[in-house]
């Protein structure tokens, strides 16, 4: 039997959604993205849940969106609707947890590249392991992510050069930069969310819920939300021009899988 991709879990008035898929470092693909939409409006129905955690099983967080051959990517390809569709929908995704009402603890262990540091810094909190690794690689094998999050939350020179090399910070660095609220031993980590988690989830809901809402349509008076929907459009160009990085990287990844072709990439840009 097939285990589900995302789990479901309740610890008195926290609702604990678990990215389950260790072998694939929780790599996002459509099921998981689904499965988790769907635990995310679970938890927002519950009226007995006042907080939610979102975790990874495994070795990290969520190492980004899953690069593995699949027919749907050949579908896409060359195609500037269904591209800019799926785009949108990734966008969705997180958007799904930036409009959840509920505060969302992000508990990092890992890594937490790509998609999946867009998906912690979505989140309203982050608590991170000492030894979690954050960053957007993306540019150095194709166009970025659909939803560039990060100068809005790290501001716009931080996020340039994160954005622009690559390159994976710790999360020590990113805590100092704003992306993350705090850093606690590894072992330690699943313990120190969920006390941080009831912690916050003794305010009165309502308050939270409201409070929460207030933030976010400030934040998107400001612009977010039309940035991200450029993002987007953006985002469907780069991946329908021809790109010589891109094409190189997925050569070596469908030879010899994702992990290969990232190896690779990443240590042209070793010191």
């Amino acid at each position: 039997m097939t285990e589900a991709p995302a789990l479901y879990d309740v610890d008195g008035n926290v609702a604990i959604i678990t990215l389950n898929r260790p072998e694939k470092r929780n790599a996002l693909d459509t099921g998981l993205k689904d499965a988790l939409i769907g635990l995310l409006r679970r938890a927002e129905g519950d009226d007995a849940i006042a907080v939610v955690v979102l975790r990874g099983a495994g070795k990290s967080f969520c190492a980004g969106a899953d690069l593995s051959p699949n027919p749907d990517r050949a579908k896409r390809a060359g195609n500037g609707l269904r591209s800019y569709v799926y785009y949108s929908q990734t966008l969705d995704f997180h958007r799904a947890v930036w409009g959840l009402k509920k505060p969302v603890i992000a508990s990092v262990q890992g890594h937490a590249l790509g998609a999946g540091c867009e998906l912690a810094m979505m989140c309203d909190m982050t608590i991170a392991a000492d030894t979690a690794k954050f960053g957007e690689p993306e540019v150095r094998f194709g166009p970025p992510g659909s939803a560039v999050v990060m100068p809005w939350i790290i501001g716009h020179k931080r996020a340039r050069e994160l954005l622009y090399m690559g390159d994976q910070i710790s999360a020590e660095t990113a805590r100092g930069y704003g992306m993350v609220n705090r850093v606690v031993p590894a072992a330690k980590l699943e313990a120190e969310t969920l006390k941080y988690a009831k912690r916050l989830a003794k305010i009165g809901r309502e308050v939270l819920m409201a409070t929460k809402i207030a933030v976010n349509l400030g934040i998107d008076a400001a612009g977010f939300r039309n940035a991200l929907d450029a993002g987007a459009s953006i985002v469907t160009l780069g991946y329908l021009t021809p790109l010589e990085s891109q094409a190189a990287f997925r050569a070596i990844a469908d030879r010899e899988g994702p992990a290969a072709a990232a190896r690779q990439r990443n240590a042209e840009f070793e010191d």
